[in-house]
């Protein structure tokens, strides 16, 4: 009997994803885990590991095409045990696909048949850590198994779940949601390029297709309103500077950026309504006790949002630390979707590419994000005298429907205080 491998729900309300790799070939006899495809979502590039073993029957889909959540994508038979084949050599070569690796001994208890929900992140992490999601009882929706599962498999026994605690009251429902082109302007036909000289016609990516539609929702649906200030962090650049060789010692690079994540962070805790996301079918402002702040990346496929967790809880040398790893892995087409979702509140740092200032639009559905231009030398009057102070710009981009101009000053004013004061972010919590 056939079994049908379709393009799983990669969370996050993604809905479709580009094949960018297809490592496997009709008539492949692979394993569980073994790598099947390459795919590129709005969020990142990941590999789909198959769920089971068998013989691969078709291909359903080729590089360069854009599949939905529920397209098939590869069909298997149930002749020629999986059990005894090695994996193909496509997926063995494939790029930054891991090679296969024997499965983890199987414990006393038998088992779950069938496939095992988890998504394409967490078996990579399953793979990884050695363990067989099969033996993991899951904890998530609908048994699901989540990377917390297997990280608590791989470190020993682990109890049953706890019982799953009463959820909120549901939300009214906001209705269907409109088509994007009904929520802005048509836009006209085009002239004929062509009348005027020699055209080249350019294919976006997938990535610059989602980042262009996102943009325009965001655009669109929020009342954009940006709040201008500036810090004046000539202590903070010579507090780095001297802790510079210290850190690299340890293994980080100090960076700016660093010290504006903890900032953020910890003023978001005073202003919540900027760590948020509006609800407007239900009439509500959703706030978000924890702060996961999201890091604009430039890279060569198009701008990336990793995530930070936790940062108003970390010290300064912990998401210097982190920050590195996540940009790198990004910028090698490494991020796993857990790396890209879950964000809070955006910071978008130009300042090395130069410019005086930049308005950013909204990551929606996040509520406001911080743009920071290149910092300068100017002329400051201090105690009636005019002395050079490196200053940089800043700028608040919010939502006009969950705060107003008000707000948007006292909490930019709230960052620029803790910026002014490098100390207060070293031992403040």
């Amino acid at each position: 009997m056939s079994r049908q491998f379709t393009l799983p729900d990669l969370g996050e309300g993604l809905t479709e994803a580009e094949i960018i790799a297809v490592l496997v070939r009709e008539g492949d006899v692979i394993k569980e885990d073994v790598p099947l495809l390459e795919v590129e979502t709005d969020k990142a590039q990941v590999e789909i590991p198959s769920p089971i073993g068998g013989r691969v029957e078709k291909v359903h889909v080729q590089p360069g095409q854009t599949v939905k959540v529920g397209a098939v994508l590869v069909t298997f038979s149930d002749d020629g045990p999986a059990t005894r084949s090695a994996p193909s050599a496509a997926a063995a070569t494939a790029p930054r696909g891991a090679p296969a690796r024997p499965a983890a001994p199987t414990p006393p208890p038998a088992p779950a048949a069938g496939p095992v929900a988890a998504t394409p992140a967490t078996r990579r992490v399953a793979r990884e850590l050695g363990v067989d999601l099969k033996t993991v009882r899951g904890s998530g929706p609908g048994g699901r198994v989540l990377d917390t599962d297997v990280r608590a498999a791989a470190s020993g026994p682990r109890a049953a779940p706890a019982a799953t605690p009463p959820q909120a009251k549901p939300a009214a429902p906001a209705g269907p949601a409109k088509p994007l082109a009904s929520v802005g302007l048509e836009a006209p036909p085009l002239p004929r390029f062509e009348q005027w000289g020699p055209v080249e016609r350019a294919p976006l990516s997938h990535l610059r297709r989602t980042i262009a539609e996102r943009m325009m929702l965001s655009a669109t649906l929020i009342p954009h309103v940006t709040h201008f200030d500036r810090a004046d962090i000539t202590d903070l650049d010579a507090f780095i500077s001297r802790n510079l060789e210290g850190a690299r010692a340890k293994g980080v690079t100090l960076t700016l950026t660093g010290f504006i994540l903890k900032a953020a962070a910890l003023a978001l805790r005073g202003h919540p309504q900027f760590n948020a996301s509006l609800d407007p079918g239900a009439g509500e402002l959703i706030l978000k006790r924890y702060y996961h702040l999201g890091v604009a990346v430039a890279t060569d496929r198009g701008l990336i949002v990793p995530v930070l967790r936790d940062i108003d809880q970390k010290p300064v040398l912990e998401i210097a630390r982190e920050l590195a790893a996540l940009a790198q892995r990004v910028r090698e087409g490494k991020a796993t979707l857990e790396d890209l979702r879950g964000g809070t509140f955006t910071i978008t740092n130009i300042g090395a590419l130069g410019g005086t200032a930049a308005i950013p639009i909204i990551n929606y559905p996040e509520v406001a994000i911080l743009a920071v231009a290149r910092a300068r030398l100017e002329p400051v009057v201090r105690q009636g005298q005019i002395v050079p102070r490196l200053l940089l710009p800043l700028t608040l981009t919010f939502d006009h429907r969950v705060a107003d101009g008000a707000d948007g000053a006292r909490f930019a004013t709230e960052i620029v205080s803790r910026l002014e004061a490098p100390e207060r972010l070293l031992w403040e919590w």
